[in-house]
């Protein structure tokens, strides 16, 4: 049976300033507190953490909607990539971001369901609250 994450996050910014945050390296990295390399056309590599996170953008739909594929350096050689798919849109005056991460490996699973709020929504939301925009 195949693993997915679901999980919804409201930000203090509009949806097109998150989408547009999350595809732009330095504010990107500002969030995370490491360095990032993501491009905005299908093709570009993805790397942050130090490597720690792996993968490419397979589509984008600006400014609305990302999928990537996906991988931590926890997955083991043989793991196939995980599927990454995000979906912007506003609600109730915030940015809303679905985010839809399926076939993480269940070695790993508990631990990216739990990283994605200590390493992105709780540092993204300090970040917005700081005055901070994309």
């Amino acid at each position: 049976m195949r693993n997915v994450i679901q999980q919804s996050v409201l930000l203090p910014a509009t949806a097109e300033e998150l989408f547009r945050i999350y595809l732009d390296p330095e504010a990107h990295a500002a969030i995370t507190g490491a360095p990032v390399e993501i491009g905005k056309e299908p093709g570009a590599g993805f790397k942050a953490f130090e490597g720690m996170l792996t993968g490419q953008i397979l589509a984008v739909v600006e400014p609305r909607f990302i999928v990537q594929s996906w991988r931590s350096g926890m997955f083991h050689e043989g793991d196939p990539d995980s599927t990454l798919m995000l979906v912007f849109k506003d609600e109730e005056g915030q940015g809303r971001i679905d985010l839809v991460h399926l076939d993480v490996p269940d070695h790993d699973y508990d631990d990216v369901v739990a990283g994605w709020e200590k390493y992105y929504w709780k540092p993204w939301r300090t970040y917005l609250e700081c005055g901070n925009t994309g």
